[in-house]
């Protein structure tokens, strides 16, 4: 049983910075990527961070040059470093793993708010 945990999440005031962990324990194997995606009531789940096993990263403009991603093999684990935050950045944020074949497993989010 594949289960990804995240954690980090929490309140800040604009401009500050937060670090999102996600750990994965169970068994993976071939892992084509992991991403950080987020949420908000009422809109669909977007993209804000990628890495892929070859060590390409993509960020869409909405977060380049503020959030960075980054992760640990050895650990299964990956990281999201949120710095200069705004209030737009307020959501629920959720890790993901894609396994080649296409099997994709998800953690249950932890909460970023941002306060201005």
């Amino acid at each position: 049983q594949v289960q990804l945990v995240e954690s980090g999440g929490g309140l800040v005031q604009a401009g500050g910075s937060l670090r999102l962990s996600c750990a994965a324990s169970g068994i993976l194997f071939d892992i084509n990527a992991m991403g950080w995606y987020r949420q908000t009531p009422g809109k669909q789940r977007e993209l804000v961070a990628a890495i892929w096993s070859g060590g390409f990263k993509h960020y869409p403009d909405s977060v380049k040059g503020r959030f960075t991603i980054s992760r640990d093999n050895a650990k299964n684990t990956v990281y999201l470093q949120m710095n200069n935050l705004k209030p737009e950045d307020t959501a629920n944020y959720y890790c993901n793993f894609n396994l080649a074949g296409g099997m994709n497993y998800w953690g249950k989010g932890t909460l970023v708010t941002v306060s201005s």
